[in-house]
């Protein structure tokens, strides 16, 4: 009990956050007029300085080893993630045009950046670097297999969103850490970065509570027994058991494998509601979907950071 209220402590300021955001929203501070700017400062200044920060000077990421492993990883427990759900969806009678195809991306696209990033950071401080490079897998596999099944489209047209502010901070990171930066790089250079890099996470986290926040005045479209259960045992159940599965067999390194066991906790992404927005998608399942898994991780997520630091130290 007492490792189940720490990890639970772990996670209570992350929903602080969402709180405050949400009311916010509520209160008329944080209009949804200015969701453009702040979401475009957050993936376009914010976010990369934080890539920034974790990567340039980490030492551990200056092998082809060291990048290609957690990338090739992060790509795979999406692409595990969408034959999963797409079966499931599948089974219990979805249908395309009805949400058959959004349920699979809601539910295999996961929270696995402005969750994911404090609670690496606390738990596994030496990951961080590990978890961006993990992370540029899942964004190609988002942009690329996600998008495909969401939207449509060509694998031309999919590839060309890969290249947003993000990938190309971690690339320029990735190749100016290769050169040793610290023995040359001014201080106040990383300084700046790391103040920049401060505001990624706090401010992303504010504007998911803002934007979830929209649909508690519709509540009736919230909740639905067989989206919302089968998107929670979905993400909450099987796969994270997938997820430990593979950080238990497969031959990487011990960051990769702890990156792997806090994003195995993970709820639903809050950003498959804007992909489901923007690009035809169900809307109404990726809300049912991401706000189920949300609720439900403040319990379930203490329980499975658990069960990842227990298969950790097993294997040591």
């Amino acid at each position: 009990m007492g490792e189940f209220l720490h990890l639970l402590g772990l996670i209570a300021p992350i929903f602080c956050l969402m709180g405050a955001g949400a009311l916010a929203r509520a209160g008329g501070w944080l209009k949804p007029e200015a969701d453009g700017s702040l979401l475009r400062l957050v993936v376009a200044v914010f976010y990369p300085c934080l890539i920034l920060k974790s990567v340039v000077g980490n030492a551990g990421l200056r092998d082809f080893g060291s990048i290609a492993a957690p990338a090739l990883t992060g790509f795979g427990s999406v692409a595990l993630g969408l034959a999963a759900a797409y079966g499931a969806g599948v089974l219990f009678r979805f249908q395309k045009g009805h949400g058959l195809r959004t349920f699979a991306v809601a539910s295999a696209i996961y929270n696995y950046g402005y969750m994911a990033i404090p609670l690496v950071a606390e738990l596994f401080p030496g990951a961080t670097g590990t978890l961006f490079v993990y992370n540029f897998g899942v964004d190609v596999a988002l942009w690329t297999v996600g998008m495909l099944m969401m939207a449509g489209g060509t694998l031309r047209e999919a590839w060309r969103k890969v290249a947003n502010p993000t990938v190309l901070a971690l690339v320029a990171g990735l190749a100016l850490n290769a050169t040793a930066p610290e023995n040359w790089l001014p201080g106040f250079v990383f300084a700046g970065i790391g103040m920049l890099a401060g505001c990624a996470v706090p401010l992303g986290l504010l504007m998911v509570g803002a934007i979830l926040s929209e649909f508690f005045a519709r509540s009736g479209e919230l909740l639905d027994i067989k989206t919302s259960l089968l998107g929670v045992a979905l993400r909450l159940g099987l796969l994270p058991l997938l997820f430990l599965l593979a950080a238990r067999l497969l031959p990487v390194a011990e960051e990769t494998r702890q990156v792997l066991a806090v994003q195995a906790a993970m709820p639903s992404g809050v950003f498959t509601i804007a992909l489901a927005r923007h690009y035809g998608g169900h809307l109404v399942t990726a809300v049912r979907v991401v706000f189920a898994t949300t609720v439900a991780s403040f319990f379930l997520t203490p329980l499975w950071l658990g069960a990842g630091q227990w298969l950790l130290e097993k294997m040591r």
